[in-house]
C-alpha cells in the first residue's frame, strides 16, 4: 500500500490509460478522484474500484470548458482536506496533414482547449494549495513524438509540447517549495483514442494496462520524466542534430499518410 492516505486526481479517467491507472493506483491504496466527461464510463470505471475495495470519487466535467472546470477544481479543494497528486491525462488528437488544415484552425483551437489550457487551468487551480500544504507532484502526459519528429499530428504535439513547457516551468518555479513534475512520453498506445485511426489496426502498439504502470511509476517514484529508449535517443539527437534526424526519419515516415 505505497499510496495510502494519498489522494490522487486523474483526467481523462473513464476508459484508456487513465482507468487502468486509476484502478492501479487504488489498488496501492490511493484515494483516486476520476475527472472525465462521459458520466455511464467514468461511474462504471468508479464501481469497478469499489468493487475492488479501493477508493474513488466520481466528477464529471468537460475541461475544455472555463467554468466547469473552475467549478470542478473548487469542488475538489472542498471535498479533500489533502491532495497530493495532480495527472493530466485527459488529451483528444488530431490526424490530419498541414496542407489540409489551411481552413481548419479550429481543429489546433479545440485540441489546445483540452490538451494544454484544460491542463494547465486545473493545475495553476490547485497549485495555492500544494504551497500550502507544502508538497505536491504533477504528471503530465505527452508523448513520444515530441521527441522524435513526426508528421500529421501537428495540432496534437504543439498541445503536447506547450503542456510539456508549462510543466517544466512549474519544476524550476516551484520546485523548491515542495512541487514537483513528472513528463511521460508515451509511445504509440492502443487505446479507444487510436483506435479511432483505421491505418493503425496492425500497428505494434503498448497495450493500455503497460502503459498506465508508467503513470504509477510517475506517481509513485516522481522522476522528472518517464520514457522509452528510442525516445530519449530522439530527444537527444533533436537537441544535438536536429537537421539531421528531421532528414532521416522524414521517408521512414512518409508512409504514415
Amino acid at each position: 500500500m505505497k499510496l495510502a492516505g494519498r489522494t490522487v486526481v486523474i483526467s481523462g479517467a473513464s476508459s484508456g490509460i487513465g482507468a487502468d491507472a486509476a484502478r492501479k493506483l487504488a489498488r496501492l491504496g490511493a484515494t483516486v478522484c476520476l475527472l472525465a466527461r462521459r458520466e455511464d464510463e467514468l461511474l462504471a470505471v468508479k464501481a469497478d474500484i469499489e468493487k475492488s475495495g479501493g477508493v474513488a470519487h466520481a466528477y464529471v466535467v468537460d475541461l475544455a470548458d472555463v467554468d466547469e472546470a473552475a467549478a470542478v477544481a473548487a469542488q475538489l479543494l472542498d471535498d479533500h482536506r489533502r491532495i497530493d497528486v495532480l495527472v493530466n491525462n485527459a488529451a483528444r488528437s488530431i490526424r490530419r496533414p498541414i496542407a489540409d488544415s489551411t481552413d481548419r484552425l479550429h481543429d489546433y483551437e479545440r485540441t489546445m482547449a483540452i490538451n494544454y489550457f484544460g491542463a494547465v487551468r486545473l493545475t495553476l487551480a490547485l497549485v495555492p494549495h500544494f504551497l500550502e500544504q507544502g508538497h505536491g507532484h504533477v504528471v503530465s502526459v505527452s508523448s513520444m513524438s515530441t521527441q522524435i519528429p513526426i508528421p500529421l499530428f501537428s495540432a496534437y504535439l504543439a498541445s503536447k509540447s506547450a503542456l510539456e513547457s508549462f510543466t517544466r516551468s512549474l519544476d524550476a518555479e516551484l520546485g523548491s517549495q515542495g512541487i514537483s513534475t513528472t513528463i511521460v512520453y508515451f509511445p504509440m498506445v492502443r487505446t479507444p483514442m487510436s483506435a479511432a485511426t483505421d491505418a493503425y489496426d496492425n500497428m505494434p502498439m503498448m497495450s493500455s494496462a503497460r502503459a498506465a504502470n508508467w503513470l504509477v511509476k510517475a506517481v509513485v517514484d516522481k522522476p522528472s520524466r518517464v520514457t522509452s529508449i528510442p525516445g530519449a535517443l530522439g530527444g537527444l539527437g533533436m537537441a544535438t542534430l536536429p537537421g539531421v534526424v528531421t532528414k532521416v526519419t522524414r521517408p521512414l515516415f512518409r508512409r504514415m499518410g
